[in-house]
């Protein structure tokens, strides 16, 4: 009896498993990759050598990553983008100074530090070009796609960035507290 009742339980796993059942609706797409580039942008004492950005309501959540490149030069007609935090140090160590960046889900901030920013040359406050990508977070965790995120090109490579989609956005000066 016993061998019978295996029998069957076997017969009946393996019929079972097999069952395929109607493929269910194509369910919603998933947050994508976006870039924003900057227009140009001027890091001056009146904006406390900041400026920031508010994304779009509802852009991003909480669990969304926020990347920030310079543009830091332009190499046979390609762009070269570094990204941030990005510090610079002079001969005389009286200007270094760094661009950095903070973000909430709500907006971004880049920001320049350091001592004396009015002595810096024009060529690093003035007329500068970023661009901000934003992830979500759905790319991250054990799962998550290995790219070098210091490399601009790789990134846009291994998110499916369209850069033909790029949002063109002006930043505004921070205003002095």
């Amino acid at each position: 009896m016993k061998k019978l009742l295996y029998l069957f339980a076997i017969a009946g796993m393996t019929t079972l498993a097999a069952c395929d059942g109607d493929t269910g609706p194509q369910g919603a797409p998933g947050p994508e990759a976006q870039v924003y580039e900057t227009n140009p942008v001027d890091f001056t004492a009146a904006g406390n050598y900041g400026v920031f950005y508010n994304f779009p309501s509802g852009a991003l959540l909480s669990s969304d990553h926020v990347l920030v490149y310079r543009l830091s030069a332009v190499d046979n007609g390609v762009d070269v983008w570094k990204p941030l935090p990005e510090t610079f140090y002079f001969n005389d160590g009286t200007l270094d100074f760094m661009y950095g960046f903070d973000h909430t889900q709500y907006d971004v901030n880049i920001y320049m530090e350091g001592f004396d920013l009015g002595a810096i040359n024009g060529d690093f406050r003035l007329g500068q070009i970023f661009r901000i990508v934003s992830i979500p977070g759905t790319f991250s965790g054990k799962n998550a796609v290995k790219v070098d995120l210091n490399n601009y090109d790789a990134v846009i490579k291994a998110y499916n960035i369209d850069e033909s989609k790029m949002k063109s956005i002006t930043l505004q000066a921070k205003t002095k507290a």
